[in-house]
């Protein structure tokens, strides 16, 4: 059954349903299932031969769909749908750095323009349905009023008095992840590859690095206030005040919107990864998926397993029913997790294998959903009632 039958199936019967949006290195993918989560419709690849770097639907109109396609080739397109992803039209593209062009200093110490490569994360507004905003590499916020139609930058962020010593990750210097506070409209949290986590509290004129108790041996500084290799972030929306941090090495938390971080790594097997996500339902449960280290992205011992807390760090247990426990050297990227917001939580997360596997029952369970997709470059889950 196509995707739209089955959402147009499950509102007439009144049941809720689920959405996940897959981005992957050769096109995009949209899953539909209704609550129980046993059998999923697979509609794509849309955009076929292009990277997606993230796909994500708004909370505000459910319909309402941005996609980034990138090539090396031919550039950054955003994509928009207005109907659940069954047709999409691309939207304004111009992404122009506001005022005099910054500078950059390389690992050889030269100086190098700003430049626009790509959108690495799309985040709609919580409220407002024609607001939405990208964070892109080299590492800027930009936001739109108008759908997706033309960007503004939030230049405050790149301006920052620290932003001549950001360096690039791996990976690229990229703003990879952006939290919007439900509880504040003019607070939101960055993260950049590898300058660091950020704060707003004035909707983006000003910020503020918070990385206070982070330690990050490769620098000359280890506790320096920028400079750390962030890979991700999440929080609960129920109390936005609590974060959680996947760092290059170390999972850590913090209880004061990012003023001290602690680490809460425990007796994780490795405290190296990407994704970190946190329960629906219940704030104190953290999911993560280590890997063996930052020179060997795979799992450890070749066991593909989830990590869960459920009392907020430190005590970690091993997920490991329905996911492959042997001969596995998948990696798991850092948008390439999500959760659902039915009663029983589901969490998903994509491998650079192809496979998108889900649990319907907290983590206790696993099953793949699909396999043998492109490498998975996110997920993102949308609820649907």
């Amino acid at each position: 059954m196509h995707a739209g039958a089955v959402l147009a199936a499950q509102k007439g019967t009144g049941m809720s349903g689920v959405r996940v949006l897959v981005g992957t290195r050769k096109g995009a993918f949209i899953l539909t299932s209704d609550a129980q989560r046993k059998n999923w419709d697979v509609s794509g690849p849309h955009f076929a031969g292009w990277e997606i770097y993230h796909v994500k639907g708004s909370p505000v109109n459910p319909n309402r769909l941005y996609a980034s396609q990138s090539s090396g080739w031919f550039g950054q397109l955003i994509q928009r749908s207005d109907d659940g992803g069954a047709t999409w039209e691309p939207v304004g593209n111009e992404f122009v750095y506001d005022g005099v062009p910054g500078t950059h200093q390389w690992y050889d110490g030269t100086q190098h323009p700003w430049e626009f490569k790509r959108v690495w994360h799309l985040e709609p507004s919580l409220t407002e349905p024609e607001t939405v905003y990208a964070g892109v590499e080299d590492a800027a916020l930009f936001r739109s009023t108008d759908g997706g139609k033309s960007w503004h930058e939030l230049s405050g962020l790149r301006q920052h008095t620290t932003g001549p010593s950001w360096q690039p990750g791996a990976g690229g210097m990229c703003l990879h992840t952006i939290l919007l506070d439900p509880s504040d409209p003019k607070r939101m949290f960055i993260a950049i590859s590898a300058a660091g986590a950020f704060r707003t509290d004035d909707g983006g004129v000003t910020w503020q690095p918070i990385n206070r108790g982070l330690r990050s041996e490769f620098m000359p500084n280890p506790e320096s206030d920028v400079g750390h290799c962030v890979h991700n972030l999440a929080m609960h929306p129920a109390r936005p005040e609590v974060l959680f941090m996947q760092k290059h090495w170390d999972v850590m938390r913090s209880d004061n919107a990012g003023e001290q971080w602690h680490e809460i790594s425990g007796n994780l097997p490795s405290d190296f990864g990407f994704p970190i996500v946190v329960n629906a339902n219940e704030p104190e449960t953290v999911y993560v998926v280590p890997i063996k280290s930052d020179s060997e992205h795979f799992p450890p011992d070749g066991k593909l397993r989830v990590y869960r807390s459920r009392n907020g760090g430190n005590e970690w247990e091993a997920l490991t029913n329905g996911l492959p426990q042997r001969d596995c050297y998948v990696n798991i990227l850092r948008d390439a997790m999500a959760v659902d917001r039915l009663d029983v939580c589901g969490i998903y997360f994509g491998t650079t294998g192809g496979q998108v596997y889900a649990s319907a029952d907290n983590g206790d369970t696993w099953a793949a959903i699909v396999r043998d997709l492109p490498a998975v470059l996110s997920v993102e889950v949308q609820t649907l009632a």
